[in-house]
């Protein structure tokens, strides 16, 4: 479970962006982005960045083994801002995987609605009946040792969305504790990586785009 007793990553705050209206981090796998239920589940990333940016304000969350570009609102005009792009899913995600098998197909899209598992969450599943809508586009950048390092750029933003499409396609991402299996579980971190962001900028509205290389 993420829940579970662990030790957070020992890393300095790495800023990729700060003006007067947002802040642009990577976020380091292994990091809670919010605090959990205990004091041991109190290290996270919004403490960290209140720590250094005391007005700091939550947009958006990555889960807590996904490495990336992860943004906070420094006032609360521009939180309403970028939160509403984040609603009216106007922001666009490009995220970078290795995942189980080799993909035949160049790319795709997957829509299958998802729901949490209720006897196991914080699993999600495919759910058709009382699911909510989830849509994925994926593209293969190559193929290498059995597994394929592919592109995916999520048109929504549910719950484990990129970890149980992956799934759903018969390539889980490697080194998921939840959803891989046998070797493809066997890796030191889950292969998943918010590599870029684009939105626009709360004060002025000018597109904006943060991107952090992948790490893996």
């Amino acid at each position: 479970m993420e829940n579970a007793v662990y030790d957070p990553p020992d890393t300095p705050l790495e800023v990729i962006h700060e003006d007067h209206a947002l802040l642009a981090v990577n976020k380091p796998p292994g990091l809670l982005s919010v605090p959990g239920k205990g004091a041991h589940l109190a290290d996270c990333l919004i403490a960290r960045v209140q720590a250094a940016f005391p007005t700091a304000l939550l947009v958006h969350r990555l889960d807590r083994d996904t490495s990336g570009v992860m943004i906070f609102a420094l006032t609360p005009a521009a939180q309403r801002h970028l939160g509403l792009q984040f609603e009216k899913r106007q922001t666009k995600k490009t995220y970078a995987a290795r995942v189980w098998g080799e993909m035949t197909e160049r790319r795709g899209t997957v829509d299958l609605p998802l729901c949490v598992d209720w006897p196991n969450r914080p699993r999600q599943m495919v759910d058709p009946e009382n699911g909510r809508a989830a849509v994925t586009d994926w593209r293969v950048q190559r193929v290498e040792d059995g597994t394929t390092r592919v592109r995916l750029m999520p048109k929504t933003g549910r719950s484990h969305q990129l970890r149980v499409h992956m799934l759903a396609l018969g390539h889980p991402i490697l080194g998921d504790p939840f959803y891989a299996e046998g070797p493809a579980r066997e890796f030191p971190r889950l292969m998943l990586h918010a590599e870029e962001l684009r939105l626009r900028h709360p004060d002025g509205g000018r597109g904006m785009a943060f991107r952090v290389p992948v790490p893996f």
